[in-house]
Order: C-alpha cells, then sequence, then structure tokens
C-alpha cells in the first residue's frame, strides 16, 4: 500500500502540533484531496478535531494498546482510497510508554509507518538555539526522518529571518512559519480540549482558522511533496470482518447472579424487551457526555453481527428499539452530572437491561454513569458505589489481567489500557472485580456483575477482536 503520508511531532507537549496537524488536514481537504487523519496514542478528543477538518473518521494508533504490528494495519485501514494522510504525535517526539523505551511514541510509529517527520518548534523564546534543538532531534534516531520543521509562535520578520538563518546550518528545512498573534482558540479543562460534541459551531470555526493559518503559513506544495516521497508499506489493511472471523471468543460465561454486588433497592426485576429474530442491536452511548469512542469498536461489532445504534443519554428517553446490549464509553458525565440525571427515563432503561442479564460494558465515563449517584446526583443505579470528581488526575498506561469472568472476558485474560480520570469512586472494586492492574500499585478494580462489566479502564478492542464476539453472542444468549 503507497498513501503520502506525514507524522506531526514537536519536542514537548504545547508546541502546537494540534494546530499544525488540524490546519494541515483541512488545508489539504480544501484543495480537494482526500485527507486521511490519524493521532499517535489513546487521545479521544484530537481525533474529533481531525474528523472536522477532513470529513472522515479520525482514528487512533497506539502501540502499546494495540501492539507495534497492527500499527501499519490499522493505519492502512484508515486511510484506504485516500490521497494524504497527516498523522498527528503525542507528546514529545520520543516520549513514549514510561520505562518502556520508545514503546508507543512518535518516533515509534513514524518509524513503523516509514513516514517523514515534521517537527513542530515553539520559536517564541528562542532565536539561534532552535538549531541546536533541530539538530538534536534530527540525529537523535537515525531510523526517525525529521524531514522539516514548522516554526510556530513566531514574534516578526526580523525573528523569522534569525531562525532560518540559524537552521540553514541545520540541513533541516523550514516548510512553515505561524505568527505569534494567530494563535487559534481551542478552550480546554480538566482533561484537555473541550470534546467537538461539546462547541460544534465553534470547533468548527476553530478548525477553519486552524486551516487558514496553515495555509498562510506553510508550504502546502513542499510539505505535500514530503508525503509523497514515503515508501510503500507492505502486509494488508486490517479488516474487521477477517479478523473478527479468525478470532473466535473464549467460551461465555454462564449468568449467574452469585458473586454480584447488591441490586439497587425497591426495583423490580423486569424481561429485557424482545429483540426481532435476527437483529442483535447494540446501543452505543453518544452526544456531548460520551464521546470518547474508537471508531474500530463499532466496526467489531458490526463485523461480529449487530446492529450499531448510537443514542444520546442526555436526549433519548428510551433505549433504541430492540437493544440486546449496551456500550457505554468514556466522556465528560461530570459536566453534565444534572442533565444526566435528570433523564430519569433513560436513567430507569438502562438499569432495567443492566438487571435483565444483557451484556453491559462501560468504560470510565459509563462507569460513573451506572453508579448510584455522581457529584450528589442520581444515576442509574445499576452498581452499588458512588462517584464523584477529585483533585487527582490519573493517568497512564495499564497491564490488566480479568479476575472475574465476565461479557468481555475470561478470567485470567490479560489486555492492555488506559486510565485518565479525575473522577473516583466508592468502593473501587465489586464483589467480583473487572481487572487486576499491577502498576503503579497493585490493586483490583472494576465491577463484574451479571452480565456488566464496568471499569475505569480504557481499551482498544482491535488489540483483542474476541472481545467484540464474546460480547454479541452474549446479546444472543442472555
Amino acid at each position: 500500500m503507497s498513501v503520502p503520508r506525514l507524522v506531526i511531532a514537536a519536542p514537548s507537549s504545547g508546541s502546537g502540533k494540534t494546530t499544525v496537524a488540524t490546519g494541515l488536514m483541512a488545508a489539504f481537504a480544501s484543495r480537494g484531496l482526500a485527507v486521511s487523519p490519524h493521532k499517535v496514542g489513546p487521545d479521544y478528543i484530537d481525533p474529533g478535531y481531525h474528523a472536522l477538518a477532513t470529513g472522515r473518521v479520525g482514528r487512533n494508533l497506539d502501540a502499546y494498546l494495540c501492539g507495534a504490528e497492527l500499527i501499519a494495519p490499522l493505519f492502512a485501514h484508515g486511510a484506504r482510497g485516500c490521497d494524504l494522510a497527516v498523522v498527528e504525535g503525542v507528546m514529545g517526539l520520543f516520549d513514549g510508554a514510561a520505562g518502556q523505551g520508545e514503546l508507543a511514541s512518535t518516533a515509534h510509529v513514524a518509524k513503523l509507518l516509514r513516514a517523514p517527520v515534521v517537527l513542530v518548534v515553539d520559536a517564541s523564546s528562542q532565536s539561534r538555539s532552535v538549531a541546536a534543538l533541530v539538530h538534536g532531534f534530527a540525529s537523535w534516531d537515525p531510523e526517525v526522518r525529521v524531514a522539516g520543521v514548522v516554526l510556530n509562535k513566531v514574534g516578526s520578520e526580523r525573528h523569522e529571518a534569525m531562525l532560518r538563518e540559524a537552521l540553514d546550518e541545520s540541513g533541516v528545512p523550514v516548510l512553515g512559519v505561524l505568527r505569534r498573534v494567530q494563535q487559534v482558540d481551542t478552550p480546554a479543562r480538566h482533561l484537555g480540549l473541550v470534546p467537538v460534541a461539546e462547541r460544534r459551531s465553534e470547533a468548527v470555526e476553530a478548525v477553519a482558522a486552524m486551516g487558514s493559518q496553515v495555509r498562510e503559513g506553510c508550504d502546502l506544495d513542499a510539505l505535500l511533496a514530503l508525503a509523497r516521497s514515503a515508501p510503500e508499506l507492505s502486509g494488508a489493511a486490517w479488516d474487521a470482518a477477517e479478523v473478527v472471523v479468525s478470532s473466535p471468543p473464549p467460551p461465555l460465561p454462564v449468568p449467574v447472579s452469585g458473586g454480584s454486588a447488591p441490586r439497587p433497592p425497591c426495583r423490580p426485576e423486569r424481561p429485557r424487551p424482545q429483540t426481532p429474530d435476527g437483529l442483535k442491536v447494540v446501543a452505543l452511548a453518544g452526544g456531548p457526555a460520551f464521546t470518547f469512542s474508537y471508531a474500530e469498536h463499532a466496526e467489531l461489532l458490526t463485523a461480529a453481527g449487530a446492529e450499531v445504534v448510537t443514542f444520546d443519554p442526555l436526549r433519548d428517553e428510551q433505549l433504541p428499539e430492540g437493544t440486546g446490549g449496551l456500550v457505554i464509553g468514556g466522556g465528560f458525565p461530570e459536566v453534565y452530572a444534572p442533565e444526566l440525571s435528570a433523564n430519569e427515563a433513560l436513567r430507569k432503561s438502562v438499569a432495567e437491561l443492566a438487571l435483565s442479564g444483557a451484556p453491559v460494558a462501560a468504560e470510565c465515563a459509563g462507569l460513573l454513569y451506572l453508579c448510584r449517584e455522581l457529584d450528589g446526583q442520581p444515576m442509574c443505579g445499576v452498581l452499588d458505589a458512588t462517584a464523584r470528581m477529585s483533585e487527582r488526575l490519573t493517568l497512564g498506561y495499564r497491564d490488566a489481567v480479568a479476575v472475574s469472568e465476565s461479557v468481555l472476558a475470561q478470567a485470567g485474560a490479560r489486555m492492555r489500557g488506559h486510565e485518565f480520570h479525575r473522577t473516583v469512586v466508592e468502593p473501587g472494586a465489586g464483589a467480583a472485580p473487572a481487572w487486576g492492574v499491577r502498576a503503579p500499585q497493585k490493586r483490583v478494580e472494576g465491577f463484574v456483575q451479571q452480565g456488566v462489566h464496568a471499569s475505569y479502564l480504557h481499551t482498544h478492542w482491535a488489540s483483542e477482536p474476541g472481545v467484540a464476539r464474546r460480547f454479541v453472542e452474549r446479546c444472543l444468549t442472555s
């Protein structure tokens, strides 16, 4: 497969990668090119801006969650039929999973994709020293091809001239200069940028501004020529249907109530609504409160035989008709706790589905939504636990092992995940915990009861496609 491609990297976070990467996507898309957007690492938010810029689904490339061997196939899957791919990096160019060398770094992904790297440098507080910085990054790893520089936050024409003169000796060409006064406003809060779904009109304007800024400040022809210099990638593109068939799930557990956390009081057991013959609807939470979801999850569920229907817990008062399973990913329910609580009809619908034994997979925000309450606001009451905001940020990759048999995994199965939240759930684990985690400290976390699997851990099912098949099969047996 030969897709022209660029990796947009930086010496550190906050240098302007998102502005340049998103701006390039928008600028090239405005030329009529089909642009494939990608993001290194587990971040769910930046891909939303990428999708606005390109009109295509933003996809993640995470060598820790998915394994290095899947990076090129997943890239090829997303970039199929495109004229150009732009990959936004994560953190600094060589920063990856803590204590594991280059694993999951932007440099690692660039090498796996054999892609040229454009380094975005915050030049606001330097002049000639920029050459030493760029030389260091370009020479650190000879397998990483740092092929161009975009200078960001440049103060004046004189400042630009000094920077260019210094970089003339580095051998790395300047492919763009963005002025300090032209920075685009992209509001942030406790976990990063505000997701697109929460500020649609403003996000559209921000992406348009990024595109305009990059068109004015960057040499698009030179950047496109650089992208086209990337060599061909060998191997087939990832295909959800193929991997689901070739990765059959472990045997399904027999649904039991023993060992589960106590059920909410005063809520009668009700049968799940009948699913029409041959229709396996999996409801997928979306909308402003639940924006964190990898595109491959829905593709895998569909390949496993489900009809995936998205609903918005802020607005929809019932689960989609024929729902036989429920997936609630991450997001910001803490921001919308009063509105989620006010939608009592949907909360009851979710609780009834869970109590019927139907499969429910909840990650992070989904975990909070299933608790009795969040910051004092009543939630679904599926779990005998409470959730609240915290001052402490919990962040990092995790190696996990399934402690309890569940709709997602057999006990003893290993999976990699990522935590990213400023909330606390008490207790942190149920009578049947979801995962055992060894670092940063040994602990169990999450809840498994009947068909419910709820945890703080974000996982990428492309690494274990049997999870989706197992989940859909449970939709038929519950």
